[in-house]
């Protein structure tokens, strides 16, 4: 049930929507007050902190922690904590505190911390340290991921539940009314560049033509996640313009390698073959060069392959390929193998408005080549669970490869050896799994190239997932709102950097 949190706890004062405050509208709804199941708001809206940050560029910065060390072998590290930083409660910032919040951060399925193999955090005086089973050079950029934020001990219940949104941010909640509103008033004791904006509003509007309607209209200063139709509105709109930014996010099909017909890498390849990415960018996306021809896009620079032969639209290689595995045309055009049709399902969710749109394209372009696909427009939560129950053939998603500073931190989650929900499927490779492994271990620079060049080499060849196009988050900021930035990892949204002209 939908409830309401009133934080009077923390000084502050529930109010009516004002023109003095910022106005904030995404799709985002959330559904917990515990920051690994909050879609990231509360850190975005800088409510909470995690110990480490991430710059514009997504290199790893001071966040609550100002200095970082490892052990020689990195199994152990110790993070250094500011003096004098107090909760939004007035309670002090201690390391006891640090490392409660983080121990119950580790016991979340939903955060990568609980993949750390955490033996120990101890608090020290002014400091933390964490022991680990084994080295992990990427620690500290699974700090950055929003389920790892501090928490004051206040916010929590005896069993680690959350009662309470109380962080060390520049902004504390003034009021929460789950799923969809959240208001904030600017936090006097932050330790901080005071923020020049009093207060924000946040609101979850779900509709992508209700979102377009009040960039144009004026109705919110800052409108998150707007589908083309939506950015053409606010295009020709008055006192509002449109910012962009091309995410590490990839919108990919998820294939169960242990399907009778998808599990034949030829078919697979097949279907890559069939897919015109770029007129489906063009068509849906309205931009061609989103048309992704691998799996990582050039926004991660380090992991984006140039050496590597693009995913191609060939849709006679595409028959060959079928009939090398078997399958041959028939008289309604449609693929068959014993008498039987290649028919599989793709399912997709309607929360991010373009993917059924690109499911229907990718429809129409594999009857081209005599597959059948049946689409399902569903809840987002029936991709885990078809990936758990093995019923899942295709699934098409979107995939952001950076929720953590580090990719590598999501790539090995995407090829373990178990696949991942949001990752492959009844699929592993050894030398992936090595190279990840090595990764994980400190390659150096020279030998991390290669590997990374490796993994991404292979996924192109496997298609364990079936990239379909790259991503550009569109925002519609309102004329006055000056000095925003649209940050690629959405780690925050620079509301600290933001002024209002009034």
């Amino acid at each position: 049930m939908p409830g309401v949190l009133m934080l009077s706890a923390c000084g502050s004062q529930d109010r009516e929507s004002d023109t003095d405050a910022l106005r904030i509208v995404g799709p985002f709804e959330v559904h917990s007050l515990v920051p690994a199941a909050s879609s990231a708001v509360f850190n975005r809206l800088h409510i909470i902190e995690t110990l480490v940050g991430t710059d514009m560029d997504g290199d790893i910065v001071e966040g609550l922690a100002t200095a970082w060390s490892s052990s020689e072998d990195q199994s152990e590290w110790t993070f250094e904590l500011p003096t004098g930083v107090t909760f939004h409660d007035g309670t002090p910032l201690t390391s006891e505190a640090v490392a409660n919040a983080l121990t119950w951060a580790a016991q979340e399925a939903g955060s990568p911390l609980a993949t750390a193999d955490i033996k120990h955090i101890e608090p020290l005086d002014s400091a933390i340290r964490i022991e680990l089973e084994q080295p992990l050079p990427t620690l500290p950029a699974i700090l950055t991921h929003y389920s790892t934020a501090v928490l004051a001990p206040a916010a929590y219940g005896d069993n680690g539940e959350v009662l309470n949104v109380i962080g060390t941010g520049a902004y504390q909640a003034s009021h929460i009314e789950l799923p969809a509103s959240i208001r904030t008033t600017k936090f006097d004791d932050w330790r901080g560049a005071e923020p020049q904006i009093e207060r924000v509003e946040f609101q979850t509007v779900s509709r992508a033509e209700s979102r377009a309607l009040m960039a144009a209209s004026g109705q919110a200063d800052v409108i998150f996640h707007l589908e083309p139709s939506g950015r053409q509105r606010v295009e020709s709109a008055n006192n509002v313009r449109l910012v962009s930014s091309l995410q590490p996010r990839t919108l990919y099909m998820k294939v169960n390698g242990e399907h009778p017909v998808l599990g034949d890498k030829r078919v697979r390849q097949a279907i890559s073959k069939g897919i015109d990415r770029a007129s489906i960018a063009d068509a849906v996306l309205r931009e061609r060069e989103l048309g992704a021809t691998q799996l990582f896009p050039p926004s991660l620079v380090a992991w984006h392959n140039d050496d590597l032969a693009p995913l191609d639209h060939d849709p006679e290689g595409a028959i060959d390929l079928l009939a090398d595995a078997g399958w041959t045309q028939g008289a309604n055009g449609l693929m068959q193998r014993d008498g039987q049709p290649l028919t599989v399902t793709l399912m997709t969710y309607p929360d991010r408005p373009e993917l059924p749109a690109l499911a229907a394209a990718i429809q129409d372009q594999l009857r081209q080549i005599g597959v059948q696909v049946r689409v399902d427009v569903t809840n987002s939560s029936e991709i885990p669970v078809g990936h758990e129950d093995g019923t899942l053939e295709l699934g098409l998603l979107a995939r952001h490869l950076a929720l953590v500073s580090d990719p590598l931190v999501t790539v090995a989650d995407t090829f373990g050896p178990e696949g991942a929900d949001w990752g492959a499927m009844n699929w592993s490779n050894d030398e992936v799994l090595a190279a990840i492994d090595e990764l994980l271990a400190g390659a150096d620079d020279d030998r991390a190239d290669e590997l990374r060049a490796r993994i991404a080499e292979i996924a192109q060849d496997e298609l364990p997932v079936i990239p379909i196009a790259w991503y550009r988050m569109n925002a519609a900021v309102s004329d006055r709102v000056e000095n925003f930035e649209l940050d690629p990892l959405e780690y925050t949204w620079r509301i600290t950097d933001a002024t209002l002209v009034r």
